[in-house]
Order: C-alpha cells, then sequence, then structure tokens
C-alpha cells in the first residue's frame, strides 16, 4: 500500500530542515523578545517632556511623548485627579499603534482619573426670597448646573394646553395667559413640547401682545413643511393635529419655586439657584458643563482607552437658535436649509463626551460617564472592529451610545462593521432631551450589542437600523447584527410622554440580525394609551430573527411587526404575559412561543437572571385568579365581549355600551383572597373616573384607567365589578386578580 503524506510535509526531512533553518535565520527578530511596554505619565498638574512617574506630563505632553515610539507597546498612565479640558484630547493617525503594537491610555493603579468639562461657579450670595445668585464665568453657558454632583432642574412652570398656547408655523398664542407677557426676560426662556417620539426644545424671541416667537431656524425645523423629514413627521410636528400643547417652559426668574431649580440670565451674565434642603451654597461645589467634547480619536487605529471617567461635557447647540428640533432617538433636524431628505439621511447626532471617527480597532473599557449636557460616546464615519465595554453611563441629557451613521449605502471607508457594544450599565440617560434611546445604531453590518444592563429610560431602550422604507433607504448594509443577552427595564417612561417605540427598536432590511436572550421588563407600564412595545420591527424592519427572549409587563404589543413592507421576519421560542397579534409582514412567521403566562418556566427565568452586564432579579409575574373566572358585563358594544378582558391578552378590548353606571365583571367561583388587581385601560382610554367594587371592599379611582392602573387591597370576594361613575362606557383590554 502507497501513504501518501500531507502536503504540508511533502519532501525529504533535509530539504524541509533546510528550508525551515533559510527561514529562520532570514528573520532573526522572530525569535527576538518584543521590547517591554513603554510606560507614560500624566497628572492633572504635569508639565514637562519627562512624563515620568515623579515627574508626570499633561495628556497633550503624554501624547506627544508616545508618538516617538514605534517598535513597542506604550501605555499611558493617568495619575488620580479631574482633568480640566478647555479643548478635548485629541488622537490621530499619529497617535495610533504602530508595527502590530497598542497605545493604551488608562488609569494609573489604584487612580480614578476624571476628564472634565466643566467649569466652577463661585462666589455664591444670597437673596432675600432663599435663592442665591452667581456671577458666570466668560464664555461659560450653564445650561446644566450640578451642586455637589447632583443635577439641578431648569426653571420650569406647569403645561399649557394647546386650548392656550396654539401653535402655527408662525409662533404660538398664550403669553398672556401664561404670565409669559409680564416677565422680565421672556427671550431666556424656551418651549419644551413633546409629540409622539419627537421633542423640541426651542426659545422664545420676541412676545407681542399674546403672540410668542420663537427662534429659527429651530421653529422652522419644528414646522411641518421642510420636505427634509419623512412624510409622517409632519403630523408630529409643532403645528400638526397631534400638538396637544406645552409640556413646560423652562428658565425665567418667575418660574424658580423649587428647590433644586436654577435659572441663567444671559444679560446680567448670572445664574441663581433655589437650594435643596441640607445645601450650604458657600461650601458646595457647583460645576456648569463648558467644554463640549473630551476626547476625540479620529482616523487613529489599535487604540486602547480604559479605566477613565469622563464627566461635565457640554452640548451647545440646543442653546443656540438652532435649538433642539429632535426627530428620533436624539439626532435632530438642523441648519435653516438643506437637501430633500425623507429617509432621514441629514439628522445631526448630538455631542458627545467621547467620539470616534474612523476609527479602526479602538477599545474604550471600564469608563465612566457621568453627568453630561449631552451623549456619552459616538463611533462614528467607518469606524470597525472598535468596541466600548464594560462601561457605566449615568445621568446624560441625551443617549448614553450612538454608533454609525445616517447614510445608507456609504463608501466602504465609511462603513460602520464589526464593532461591539457590551457589558455596559445604562441608566437615567436622556434626562433632558427624552426623545434619545440608551444605545443607537444607524447602518451598521455585524454589529454586537451584548449582555448590557440599560434602566430608567425615557424612551426606547436599544435601537437598530434607520430609513423608514423611504425609497432612497430600501438598499443598505444592514445586516448580521446581534441583539444579544441584555437587560432592558423601566423603559418608555410613562412621565417623560414620549410614544410609539420600544425596548428594543429596529429599522430597516438586516438579513442575518438576530435578537435574542434579552430579558424586557416594564417598556411604558403604566401608560396612559395603548404605546410601548418589547421587541418593536418597526417599518421595513426584515428578516430578523426574534427567538428566546423573555418579554414581562409591557404596555402595548410584546413584539410587534405592523407593516406589510416589513417581511421575513421570525419569531419563536419567546417567553410573555400577554399575547400579540399576528405579524403584519408577508412572510413574517410567529412559532412556538409561550404567550398569556402567568408563571415563567424555569428556562425563561435563567435566560431572564443571566441577562444584563451583571444578571440580575427576574420580576416574578403573580398568579392570575381571573383567567379561571367567568366574566360578564352590563350590555356589550359590537364584538367586544367581557370575556376579552380574561384572554391573557392586552391587545383585545371589551366594551359596553354608553350608558348610566355602565359595569365590568370577573367571577372567581368561590370566595378568595385577594391582594392585587390591575385594571388595564382599553385602546382608546375610555375607562375613567370609576370604582372597583369586591364583596367587602369599594375603591374609587378619579380620571382615565391605566395600563395598568395597579391597585392593592385585603379583600376576600367572588367577584371584582368595575362600575363607571355616571354614564358612559367601560371598556377594558384586562383584568389581572392576583392573590
Amino acid at each position: 500500500m502507497t501513504r501518501r503524506l500531507p502536503h504540508v510535509v511533502r519532501g525529504t526531512a533535509a530539504t524541509v530542515t533546510a528550508a525551515l533553518l533559510t527561514a529562520l535565520l532570514a528573520a532573526p527578530t522572530a525569535l527576538a523578545a518584543p521590547e517591554p511596554a513603554r510606560t507614560l505619565y500624566a497628572a492633572p498638574g504635569g508639565h514637562g517632556a519627562a512624563c515620568t512617574a515623579a515627574r508626570p506630563c499633561t495628556l497633550q505632553g503624554a501624547r506627544d511623548r508616545a508618538r516617538a515610539e514605534t517598535r513597542r507597546d506604550v501605555r499611558v498612565l493617568l495619575k488620580d485627579g479631574t482633568y480640566r479640558l478647555d479643548q478635548p484630547l485629541r488622537l490621530g493617525a499619529a497617535d495610533s499603534g504602530k508595527n502590530g503594537h497598542t497605545i493604551t491610555w488608562t488609569a494609573a493603579p489604584g487612580a480614578r482619573p476624571v476628564l472634565s468639562g466643566g467649569r466652577d461657579i463661585t462666589g455664591w450670595r444670597p437673596g432675600a426670597d432663599g435663592a442665591w445668585t452667581a456671577d458666570v464665568p466668560a464664555g461659560v453657558t450653564p445650561r446644566q448646573l450640578f451642586v455637589d454632583g447632583e443635577r439641578a432642574v431648569r426653571a420650569r412652570g406647569a403645561a399649557c394646553p394647546a386650548s392656550v398656547c396654539d401653535a402655527t408655523a408662525a409662533g404660538m398664542t398664550g403669553a398672556t395667559a401664561t404670565g409669559i407677557a409680564d416677565w422680565r426676560r421672556p427671550t431666556d426662556a424656551e418651549a419644551v413640547i413633546r409629540i409622539r417620539w419627537r421633542d423640541y426644545h426651542c426659545r422664545i424671541t420676541a412676545v407681542d401682545g399674546d403672540a410668542l416667537s420663537f427662534a429659527r431656524p429651530c421653529w422652522t425645523n419644528a414646522s411641518s413643511g421642510t420636505d427634509r423629514t419623512g412624510p409622517s413627521w409632519d403630523t408630529t410636528t409643532v403645528d400638526s393635529a397631534r400638538y396637544n400643547g406645552v409640556a413646560f417652559f423652562e428658565n425665567a426668574r418667575e418660574l424658580l419655586d423649587e428647590p433644586g431649580e436654577f435659572v441663567w440670565d444671559s444679560k446680567a451674565r448670572t445664574v441663581t439657584y433655589l437650594p435643596r434642603p441640607g445645601e450650604d451654597m458657600r461650601r458646595a461645589r457647583t460645576v456648569a458643563p463648558h467644554t463640549e467634547r473630551l476626547l476625540v480619536i479620529d482616523g487613529a487605529h489599535d487604540i486602547t482607552v480604559g479605566g477613565i471617567g469622563f464627566a461635565y461635557a457640554a452640548y451647545r447647540r440646543p442653546g443656540t437658535d438652532e435649538g433642539y428640533a429632535g426627530t428620533q432617538a436624539g439626532l435632530t433636524l438642523t441648519g435653516a436649509t438643506g437637501p430633500v431628505d425623507h429617509a432621514g439621511r441629514f439628522y445631526t447626532k448630538p455631542a458627545a463626551a467621547v467620539t470616534v471617527r474612523g476609527g479602526r480597532r479602538v477599545h474604550i473599557d471600564d469608563a465612566r460617564f457621568g453627568r453630561l449636557g449631552g451623549a456619552g460616546a459616538i463611533l462614528e464615519a467607518g469606524t470597525k472592529d472598535s468596541s466600548l465595554t464594560r462601561s457605566s453611563f449615568t445621568d446624560l441629557s441625551s443617549g448614553a451610545v450612538y454608533v454609525g451613521d445616517t447614510e445608507p449605502m456609504p463608501v466602504r471607508a465609511l462603513a460602520g462593521e464589526r464593532n461591539t457594544v457590551a457589558y455596559n450599565t445604562i441608566t437615567r440617560t436622556g434626562v433632558e432631551y427624552t426623545d434619545s434611546v440608551g444605545i443607537w445604531a444607524g447602518y451598521e453590518a455585524g454589529l454586537t450589542v451584548d449582555h448590557n444592563s440599560l434602566d430608567h429610560l425615557p424612551y426606547s431602550g436599544i435601537s437598530v437600523g434607520w430609513g423608514w422604507n423611504q425609497p432612497e433607504a430600501r438598499k443598505s448594509v444592514l445586516r448580521d447584527n446581534r441583539v444579544t443577552d441584555n437587560r432592558i427595564t423601566d423603559v418608555m417612561e410613562t412621565d417623560k410622554a414620549q410614544h410609539d417605540g420600544g425596548a428594543i427598536y429596529t429599522q430597516g432590511a438586516q438579513p442575518g440580525t438576530v435578537i435574542s436572550g434579552n430579558y424586557i421588563n416594564r417598556s411604558a407600564f403604566g401608560n396612559t394609551e395603548r404605546d410601548g412595545n418589547g421587541v418593536y420591527l418597526d417599518e421595513q424592519s426584515s428578516h430578523i430573527l426574534v427567538e428566546h427572549n423573555v418579554v414581562t409587563r409591557v404596555g402595548y404589543k410584546w413584539v410587534s411587526n405592523w407593516a406589510d413592507y416589513g417581511v421575513h421576519n421570525t419569531v419563536r421560542g419567546n417567553w410573555t404575559d400577554t399575547a400579540a397579534p399576528a405579524l403584519g409582514g408577508e412572510g413574517s412567521v410567529m412559532t412556538g412561543n409561550l404567550t398569556g403566562l402567568d408563571r415563567l418556566p424555569a428556562e425563561a427565568l435563567a435566560v431572564a437572571a443571566r441577562a444584563g452586564a451583571r444578571g440580575g432579579p427576574v420580576e416574578p409575574l403573580r398568579t392570575d385568579l381571573a383567567r379561571t373566572g367567568t366574566a360578564t358585563q352590563s350590555s356589550t358594544e359590537g364584538a367586544a365581549t367581557a370575556a376579552l378582558a380574561l384572554d391573557g391578552d392586552t391587545t383585545t378590548d371589551t366594551r359596553t355600551l354608553s350608558e348610566a353606571g355602565a359595569w365590568w365583571q370577573a367571577d372567581l367561583g368561590a370566595r378568595k383572597h385577594i391582594r392585587r388587581i390591575e385594571i388595564w385601560n382599553d385602546a382608546s382610554a375610555t375607562t375613567g373616573d370609576f370604582d372597583v367594587v369586591t364583596d367587602d371592599t369599594t375603591v374609587h379611582v378619579d380620571g382615565k384607567a391605566l395600563r395598568p392602573t395597579v391597585l392593592d387591597l385585603d379583600s376576600k370576594t367572588r367577584t371584582v365589578r368595575v362600575v363607571a361613575s355616571g354614564t358612559g362606557r367601560v371598556a377594558l383590554s384586562q383584568v389581572l386578580i392576583h392573590p
């Protein structure tokens, strides 16, 4: 028998050995030990060019010294303290790792360095009304203020309904009724308006009788007819039928009436603050964000940034005549003019503390982002093979992370590819710009969003994709993205009044994309209308697999694929406590999902518990005694039968006729001890001003029922009845009765 040697060792032993020796002799450095990494030091008070532990440099000095190293890794260790920046630290191509080496910027052992864009506000003097006033340094405009690290609130008033503050493309009425006509400096004040998923902040420029005028282009871009947004955007402008008033006016001395509020007077260049209990303004440290960007990495590669904090970075554009004309997810429409565009290709991202542009193998790890006037970090302009990991984002005016751009078919150099956002903790972002999201990604390919924890956010948690089925966006580079094992809780917060979003939100056809292993709990929970989804495959979202997710306590659908042009999506093997209508897209299927649960099985509990940056608790579902009960109601409109409130589905509704004393009732079959009742209003928020009656207790609810209204009580009863006060209807999507 003839045996063939593997092709990699064919030939005689002598020739193989000779070839190996020749290769080794030709490349002696292959066996040489690599040079040890060069370590440089920086400190807040650094100077000179030594960059040693004893004689540290400035950040810029260490950067310039690192540029000379070409044959080994370089570590720049930041000593403890606050690095106050007037300009960002900029790292460009010359600051890249060279010849296969890496440049690392990181905290020195035991240190917690912070790059800060803040300016201290000092010299506080008391006023007769309990407020304190300080002069503001030249060049500083305190749009945000932090007192001993706690965010102050711009002085704000009450909401103004559209019947008083009637908005048109020209401006707004209401100056007399709101008292603005009598304010000392109304032109420092802004109107904050929220319409569906959009958020607007425009400054008043003039008061003429009852009429208010606003800065432009802010008001122009907040109005319809720009031809620079999608068609549906004109239904969510300040002059649209969906406008229902001003959420509040802010930044006027006349509104300063709550502890923790402040106001900026641009003419006197002073800031006035009403202290919270226990605050002593003679000793408190007060900081206003000033420098807009703290770290900019532009066109660099092989850089690692670790263990560094970023604080008090500003976001200046909203304080100009541009204002803040929100489009979606924290992006805005800017400029007085621009190209015709219906696909969001020219929307503007917010300013961020850290910006990476065109980076390759840039890694940000274990960073701390907090007390920011804008966003946390942006990876854009063709950044590839880069990551943001194990970092925290807390108390940000805008969103935490933005990855990618808004051009559907960029040239290869500007395409975002194979980036990772993983094991981060994101909480209480979007504090000021409530339309922003926790993690946003535009047209990305091969993106991984994995094991992040997102909590208490005003709008969507994770948003991937762009375009809204507009012709110029139907073909894009979107594909092979993974949104996996994230923990997303208490998003779409109802008091922020942002709508039409979800814990995980997608746009655009993105073949190969997977949404799996995520734990979603309380998205738009307690909403005033049917809104707030778990996984929201919006518009043209197509070719996406949604599997093995745990979705509980959501205000509307646990999964939504409503558009017939969102095609070939697959939703399988998920667990949820409600149900959802069939997917609307052609070729989209739902299979093997466990829905309407009042107990999560062990496998679902395990998935939920390990989701997120560190795993965490899982809110238990409660046994629903009503599921086995019998429902009746005083009358029935059409097919909206009483039993639909007991079907484990918050997307179906009961409905009585309009009548005096209309009621709906569940009979549990026997007298049982109950501790909690959840009343879920119907799609039209019909049910309001009603009594919940058991055999031994009556609880009155004023105003509209929420989704849900939760009543804790201690009752032994066979029946639970919802009774309208006066004449009207009772309409419910679900009633849960818990022992």
